[in-house]
């Protein structure tokens, strides 16, 4: 992409009502724009990341047997009503044309969906197990809506949820989806901690979330420094400075932001929407359910606040908006170069404005890909120089030698 096509532009200072480090630096660097407090747009560059962390997200859920859908975002209020969600206070509650009283609500979550669309296509033990998942736009009446995107009214998440005809074959699948979750993480870069939490009105037993130790975190858990094993805060029996009762390890206290969770929903949805099967002895059951979420807009947000300098943003590669930042100083012409990286597979940001290397050399400590390019009558004809984002010293190669460690 060429940086003088793109339509939004880099800002110089962080916007006011911002108090949050995401939303400043995401804000500043073209990424994201705030509509109003919790409501924000991805701009290009911003998508691209989204679209980054959602394929590593497909990739997980799809070799855990996950089948990918779309459900609606707007519903009837019956099915909050049926599992006594309606009155929720994060609910959006939303009136149709002619409507005395709201009539739907604008979804935050889909276990009582997915078990009503289950209860028509299946009947057998032998359908099950499934899973099936979402990436969505939610909404939530979030009366804190202050921490750039860690925590919106309106937000991307992924959601699955699993199907089984008991209790010991949902374990199975919840150890498989944790598992699979701590791959996601850390592909992003974002090593989660795996930390027991409280079960509620909805799930058979504690749940799990999937923690990211920040300064800026909302949740306070205690984690032990040798095996991670960890409890929030709410449930937590563990104190700052015992020994963990897993490996005797000094357990500390951290403050976090949770990216995941995953839930033993049990019987209560199927139960709500008769949501049955045909057992081997021929008797009705109800079917046993799963629930599993990922913050896609959120885990963004995480990365920022965890990567970043006085520069601006640090992207780790498997999600930045591009591989390489080119750019052009001193009248040099990096076209050629800008599309023999493209012809080589390398997805490249050419910054090919006329203005001062100062300006450009700051958007790019701002824009924060992993790589910059630069090529000048300094450098040399056939040379560039190539430098890591996280790095200070930078290196001055033939053209050739560069677009090989890009390709790599």
């Amino acid at each position: 992409m060429l940086q003088s096509k793109l339509f939004t532009r880099t800002l110089r200072n962080a916007p006011k009502d911002e108090p949050s480090l995401n939303a400043q630096l995401l804000t500043r660097g073209g990424f994201i724009y705030k509509n109003s407090a919790g409501i924000y747009s991805f701009l290009p560059l911003g998508w691209r990341v989204v679209k980054k962390i959602e394929a590593i997200v497909r990739e997980e859920m799809d070799a855990i047997g996950g089948q990918e859908m779309l459900m609606s975002a707007l519903h009837d209020k019956h099915y909050l009503q049926k599992t006594g969600r309606w009155d929720v206070d994060v609910v959006f509650k939303v009136s149709g044309a002619g409507d005395k009283e709201p009539q739907y609500n604008a979804s935050w979550t889909h276990e009582e969906i997915i078990a009503e669309i289950a209860s028509k296509y299946v009947s057998s033990y032998r359908d099950f197990p499934f899973a099936a998942y979402q990436i969505q736009t939610k909404f939530r009446n979030e009366p804190r809506a202050k921490s750039g995107i860690l925590r919106g009214r309106e937000f991307l998440m992924k959601d699955l949820y699993s199907f089984h005809v008991s209790e010991e074959d949902l374990l199975r699948y919840y150890a498989e989806a944790g598992k699979a979750y701590t791959k996601v993480f850390d592909r992003v870069g974002t090593h989660a901690v795996y930390t027991l939490a409280a079960g509620g009105d909805f799930t058979m037993s504690n749940t799990h979330e999937f923690q990211v130790i920040v300064p800026v975190g909302e949740d306070t858990i205690f984690v032990c420094e040798k095996c991670e094993y960890a409890e929030n805060e709410e449930i937590a029996k563990l104190k700052e400075g015992d020994s963990c009762p897993k490996c005797g390890g000094k357990v500390r206290k951290e403050k976090s932001v949770e990216v995941g969770n995953i839930f033993p929903l049990g019987t209560k949805y199927s139960e709500a929407f008769n949501l049955q099967f045909i057992n081997e002895k021929g008797e009705k059951q109800y079917v046993v359910m799963g629930s599993y979420g990922i913050g896609i807009s959120r885990l963004m947000g995480v990365i920022v606040e965890k990567y970043n300098d006085k520069g601006g943003i640090l992207w780790p590669e498997s999600v930045a908006p591009f591989r390489v930042h080119l750019l052009s100083l001193g009248g040099a012409d990096g076209m050629p170069l800008y599309e023999k990286l493209q012809k080589s597979g390398v997805e490249v940001l050419y910054d090919d404005r006329d203005t001062s290397a100062g300006q450009k050399f700051a958007e790019a400590d701002l824009i924060g890909i992993p790589w910059r390019m630069v090529v000048s009558p300094k450098v040399g004809e056939g040379k560039v120089e190539l430098k890591r984002r996280n790095e200070e010293k930078a290196e001055v190669m033939d053209v050739k030698e560069a677009i090989s460690r890009l390709s790599r």
